[in-house]
């Protein structure tokens, strides 16, 4: 990953939450197993939901985090994460590559307005 924090911009379609980043090949990459109900929570306060929200994540703590995810499992290629203050798990598909070398052990993330 080249920025300490990325960014990509979720939006809903077909009913599932899913992004586009044409800098690293992916175009609706939908998030399943778990991590749309997370990302329900974390954007419960944000308006015009509609047009979708900015995600900002990263494998260390900064300031504003929402969520603490820790690493559980691998399956499937993918990964499985546990955000324990929820007492929910996600699984996080092998798109986690195009943003981490090597799974991390904690991903952090929060939700912000696109108007922010």
């Amino acid at each position: 990953m080249s920025n300490a924090i990325a960014v990509i911009f979720p939006y809903r379609h077909n009913g599932t939450w899913v992004f586009d980043d044409e800098r690293v090949g992916l175009m609706q990459e939908p998030f399943v197993s778990g991590i749309p109900e997370m990302i329900d929570i974390l954007v419960k306060d944000i308006s015009n939901l509609d047009e979708g929200f900015k995600l900002l994540f990263s494998g260390n703590p900064f300031p504003g985090y929402q969520a603490e995810l820790i690493w559980l499992r691998e399956e499937y290629n993918g990964h499985w994460y546990l955000w324990g203050e929820k007492k929910l798990e996600g699984w996080l598909c092998p798109a986690l590559f195009k943003y981490f070398e090597t799974q991390p052990n904690r991903i952090y993330c929060k939700a912000e307005s696109l108007y922010r």
